[in-house]
């Protein structure tokens, strides 16, 4: 036990999470002594850390087989948990796979097999059907966000899969929300709950703001100048609308990122890294965006469209005022726009527009080398430091992926760091470096 509590302890230290919250502990305690657990908690309270501690330490470091396979409703959240993983070094191998890139990739990664795959149910039925990884091996299933992932949409796939998992022993179940009847098929029995959805969220306000016109454009770009140079999420149902804002903020010089299903994911996924390193402050998002992703706190989301249902409400409030920090969420409410039941705040906010600059400092540069060339980023920083002779404060976040990087640089010193640094060697690697 005590060499248990060591390790987690060493976990912890590597993410520099100084302790679990209450939550987590529960969560520990629960999965550690039952067989199925359903664990309800707020988006932004540590779900994925408080399922993934106390199965990672029940994994065989002498089985060369996939042991733990997490199901998760979409390519974002697939990657983040990947990344946790990663972050937290066990050991023990993980890896992610979902649709919208090459079979032959997943391939080349599960032909070494890892103790822990992540993946969306299209994909990894995808897999079972055509053999490519070994099941007997597999005894504990997670299906995170499950409400998602046992929508109809899903339901044929994750129903496969399920019935293809002869060996299952554990099962954890988690989501945001408490609405979901969970299927037969999915075998859960005599499970332990964990419910922490009325947890008092106190620092979340909710706020709306009444627009005069019905496109609520102008009172949009009011409240983002009223808010301030902050990071958030401003909220639409449809992509079409999102291209609509997104013109709009555009024409008044508003920096800011778009995601929605209809975009490629590697456009989705460029769009979180500029999010993340600063090189814009907003981004417009369909719901897609309300769980899942591995963003950083918000200070506030904006119900630019209002949401069709309660649980897309919470959700999405969800994206700010995360675990001990404040955030608002700004309902923005045509004034003669019905106004749905589950939206009961009475508090109008009225809006004091400043005149602040709504763009970044910072651009993003991607270079093609990665933690595969052993490349690190010490080096790059260094080649930014001699070659293009950026002080250490002009290098902002970078963000080192497998086989290629991103880092945020000085938006007037793109061109120069381009002209210095594009087919330099980094270590043996000769490296194309662009902005992005």
């Amino acid at each position: 036990m005590a060499q248990y509590i060591k390790a987690q302890q060493a976990i912890l230290d590597k993410l520099n999470i100084k302790a679990l919250n209450p939550m987590q502990e529960d969560a520990l305690v629960a999965i550690t002594n039952s067989d199925n657990t359903v664990l309800l908690s707020p988006t932004g309270t540590g779900k994925t850390l408080a399922f993934l501690l106390p199965t990672i330490a029940t994994l065989n470091p002498d089985i060369e087989h996939i042991q733990l396979l997490i199901l998760v409703p979409s390519r974002e959240l697939a990657i983040q948990i990947e990344q946790v993983i990663r972050n937290m070094g066990t050991g023990f191998k993980a890896n992610a796979v979902y649709g919208g890139r090459p079979f032959s990739k997943d391939k080349i990664e599960l032909a070494h097999p890892p103790a822990i795959l992540i993946g969306t149910p299209g994909r990894i039925a995808d897999h079972l059907r055509r053999d490519t990884f070994l099941v007997e091996a597999m005894e504990t299933l997670i299906l995170d966000e499950f409400d998602k992932s046992l929508e109809v949409g899903f339901e044929k796939e994750m129903r496969e899969i399920i019935t293809l998992l002869p060996n299952i022993k554990k099962r954890i179940l988690t989501s945001a929300t408490q609405d979901m009847e969970i299927p037969a098929f999915v075998g859960l029995q005599n499970a332990l709950e964990i419910n922490y959805l009325d947890a008092k969220i106190s620092n979340l306000f909710i706020k709306r703001v009444v627009a005069p016109e019905k496109n609520k454009l102008q009172t949009l770009g009011d409240l983002l100048h009223h808010i301030g140079n902050k990071p958030g999420i401003i909220f639409c149902n449809f992509k079409d609308t999102i291209q609509f804002v997104s013109d709009f903020l555009n024409e008044n010089g508003i920096a800011h990122g778009c995601f929605h299903g209809g975009m490629e994911q590697i456009d989705r996924e460029r769009a979180l890294i500029k999010f993340r390193n600063g090189t814009h402050q907003i981004i417009i998002a369909t719901d897609l965006a309300a769980r899942g992703l591995d963003i950083p706190e918000l200070n506030y989301i904006i119900h630019y469209q209002l949401p069709l249902k309660g649980e897309e409400f919470t959700h999405r409030n969800g994206r700010t005022a995360r675990m001990n920090a404040e955030g608002t969420a700004y309902v923005l409410q045509w004034e003669k726009e019905y106004l749905p039941d589950f939206i009961t705040t009475k508090h109008i906010e009225k809006l004091e527009p400043k005149a602040v600059a709504m763009h970044s400092p910072w651009a993003t540069i991607f270079i093609s080398g990665g933690r595969k060339d052993k490349i690190s980023k010490g080096d790059i920083a260094g080649v930014l430091i001699k070659q293009c002779g950026l002080e250490p404060h002009e290098i902002g976040v970078i963000e080192l992926k497998q086989d290629c990087a991103f880092v945020a640089v000085p938006k007037e010193k793109v061109k120069s760091i381009e002209a210095k640094t594009n087919n330099t060697r980094l270590k043996k690697k000769k490296v194309r470096v662009y902005l992005v």
